[in-house]
């Protein structure tokens, strides 16, 4: 690096001339080296940039202003300085000048103090003000602001992503913060809602069963960006790609978020748990074109945004206002960068990408049959063997479910979730598009050589009703988020049993329980990657809220005050998910393609009498007969969404083998579901199945031998 003399505005006005290498343009972002540590930040249409340097995150003026010459400190469009004297734990930001022209795209403002795009932590001053970076005027004193890191300085102790085979993966997806929020959760203040929370309830998760969290956004947003004053509960809201949300920390020191995160990627690891991210590449918390100017608007708006052709306006595939430009060569590279960092320095093992089907938009926002992003990051050795699980869907009407670029991706099934809704609450039309979901969706996905694995099976997930509401709820009852009731989604697809909301009839109470038991058991017993949300296992309920986005209290936590009256719903669970990793340990072994699965697979579809299963739009009753791959069972899968009793006849089996009843969702807990092994024997030939429920019959020489 070489030196030249520069004036440095200090902290008190005055200027002097100092010492300062030009730096490099790579890597981009932050990087200590001996002496000081080197910036670069990326920007084709800035005329000049300055870096500024601060002692606190309160403070309304840096310490140290230091300016990039755009002659000398920059490399094509790379902006880069070496700054002295800078260590872990350095406040600092940008301002970035140049034309404010919104008719050809440019919003430089240089009042504003901007992030670093790819700062690894990040502080959030108490005076912070969403607003104030909307409007003219310095912000100095109210902007978000980045903070050096040393990637290096923690000790892993010999932790590694746990690279989990999806065939041996059961999904929970979660909410840091609404986790331990709550006073009953018994974690106390200050580790309430944070990473060091969830940590101390890590012994539930093991417990339960679950082989993965899934967590909600945590990269850091801005918990302003909502409408009517309330706070961005949900999180997605990125203002950094890099950096943990440091909300989410008990540690509130500079670099405290980062090592508490990592702390609790390592603990989840030793309880055998992956980590899965929920990340938001689509879109970011600068909105529209009244938004705020926090980052990427203001360092290369035409760059990092998809813009509509009036060049003033921004194309909005996401619903919230913008849509990144992710096929650009610099934001694809800052995507994969971002990737690679949550891997390799984080420890993470997989990620969930929201609204995934935008990352198949050109600068244009048009469809490209072979997107470059997705195959960056399909083909990149470092992120060999990470999970990646596509949302395949956008705001704006791209539904790509079975049809997702790739080889590698996993999809959130939404038609899975759409129609085991529709048979379990009984509606016409509903039995053959089951039986496609009970055996890995083969008519979205076995176009495709690939497992069953490939699709990610769920009911709920966090936008939406929970499993109780879809049980509680014909409706939608989102008054307390302000907007009349006129946000979430219409079509839920769900049935209250016969009343609106909560109910203490012990008649409805019960249906609600076995219906709940029937969502868990056909999402736990089907082939491909199970998913259940927070909390629907011991019944949690946001009231009827399907949106709620925006509601950061005891609507959305998690209320440990569940545990006792609704025991019985967690225990069906977790003895589902025991059975469900003791059978899928035999199928990872057999590594089979979804198409090879179900040509080698003996089964047969039933109805009420044997061999003749009722495909009519308006049967509500299905048996699957088949055997459970590498285990040597037979099981007898029986599903009655009628409102009355039925008898179904059984299979027939070999000498010496008899049927054993697992499950029945009719019976009082313990019977309703029971350790496998100690299934008790079925007498005649036909079995007497409740109305709306779920009946799994076994048999099999190990379990007479058990017997025996």
């Amino acid at each position: 690096m070489s030196a030249t003399e520069q004036p440095v505005l200090m902290r008190n006005g005055t200027t002097q001339a100092t010492p300062v290498d030009v730096g490099r343009s790579s890597p981009v972002g932050v990087r200590l080296v001996p002496g000081g540590a080197n910036f670069s930040l990326y920007s084709r249409h800035a005329s000049e940039i300055e870096l500024l340097l601060f002692d606190h995150e309160n403070d309304a003026r840096p310490s140290r202003v230091i300016r990039m010459d755009p002659i000398v400190n920059r490399t094509y469009h790379y902006w880069h300085i070496f700054a002295a004297g800078v260590h872990a734990g350095q406040i600092y930001g940008f301002r970035v000048h140049g034309p404010f022209d919104p008719v050809t795209g440019l919003r430089f403002d240089s009042s504003k103090v901007l992030l670093d795009p790819y700062a690894r932590a990040v502080v959030v001053p108490k005076a912070y003000s969403r607003s104030a970076a909307g409007i003219e005027g310095d912000n100095t004193a109210t902007a978000m602001k980045s903070v050096v890191i040393d990637p290096g300085a923690y000790d892993w102790e010999g932790d590694t992503p746990l690279n989990r085979p999806s065939s041996r993966t059961i999904i929970y997806e979660m909410h840091v913060r609404g986790f331990t929020a709550n006073p009953n959760s018994g974690v106390d203040s200050p580790k309430r809602g944070t990473y060091a929370g969830l940590i101390e309830k890590i012994p539930y998760l093991q417990e339960l069963g679950i082989t993965a969290v899934e967590l909600l956004p945590v990269f850091q947003f801005d918990v302003q960006d909502c409408p009517l004053g309330k706070v961005n509960y949900w999180g997605y809201a990125p203002v950094s790609f890099f950096a943990p949300h440091r909300a989410y920390s008990s540690r509130q020191d500079l670099l405290g978020p980062v090592s508490e995160f990592r702390d609790m990627v390592k603990a989840l690891h030793r309880a055998g748990i992956e980590v899965i991210l929920d990340v938001v590449f689509n879109h970011t918390a600068e909105g529209d074109h009244n938004g705020p100017t926090l980052c990427l608007r203001g360092i290369d708006n035409t760059t990092y945004y998809i813009l509509e052709q009036d060049r003033s306006r921004y194309a909005n595939f996401s619903g919230t206002g913008n849509t990144l430009n992710a096929n650009h060569p610099i934001v694809r590279r800052m995507i994969v960068d971002s990737l690679r960092y949550w891997v390799e320095e984080m420890h993470v093992d997989g990620f969930r990408f929201d609204l995934a089907s935008i990352l198949a938009r050109d600068s244009s926002g048009h469809v490209m049959a072979n997107p470059t992003v997705l195959w960056d990051i399909e083909t990149d050795p470092a992120l060999a063997g990470t999970k990646m699980i596509a949302e395949a869907w956008d705001a704006a009407g791209l539904y790509q479910v079975g049809t997702f670029v790739g080889d590698s991706w996993r999809e959130w099934n939404g038609r899975f979730r759409d129609d085991v809704r529709d048979f379990v609450r009984g509606a016409d039309d509903s039995v053959s598009r089951l039986a496609n979901r009970l055996l890995g969706s083969p008519d979205i996905y076995g176009h495709e050589q690939r497992e069953a694995e490939q699709s990610v099976n769920f009911v709920t997930c966090h936008d939406g009703f929970t499993l109780n509401d879809l049980v509680s709820y014909n409706e939608k009852h989102n008054e307390k988020n302000g907007e009349g009731n006129r946000d979430g989604a219409n079509d839920n697809r769900s049935w209250n049993c016969g009343i609106e909301g909560p109910s203490d009839d012990p008649e409805v109470e019960k249906l609600r329980n076995r219906q709940i038991k029937n969502f868990f058991a056909i999402t736990l017993l089907s082939l491909g990657v199970p998913m259940i949300v927070m909390g629907d296992e011991v019944r949690r309920t946001q009231h009827g809220n399907n949106n709620a986005y925006c509601q950061d209290n005891e609507i959305s936590w998690f209320d440990w005050a569940l545990l006792s009256p609704h025991a019985e719903v967690c225990r069906f669970v977790r003895l589902l998910i025991a059975r469900r990793l003791m059978r899928d340990l035999e199928y990872e072994r057999q590594r089979v393609s979804l198409n090879q699965l179900l040509l080698h697979t003996r089964k047969v579809w039933h109805g009420v009498k044997l061999g003749q299963p009722d495909w009519s739009p308006w049967s509500h009753t299905l048996t699957l007969a088949a055997d459970v791959p590498g285990d040597h069972l037979q099981f007898s899968f029986i599903l009655n969404a009628y409102w009355k009793t039925l008898d179904f006849e059984l299979p027939i089996l070999s000498e010496g083998l008899q049927w054993r009843r697992w499950i029945d969702t009719t019976l009082e807990t313990p019977s309703d579901i029971v350790e496998w092994r100690t299934a008790e024997p079925v007498s005649g030939q036909s079995y007497h199945v409740g109305p709306r429920s779920v009946v799994v019959l076994l048999s099999g020489l190990e379990l007479e031998e058990h017997d025996r």
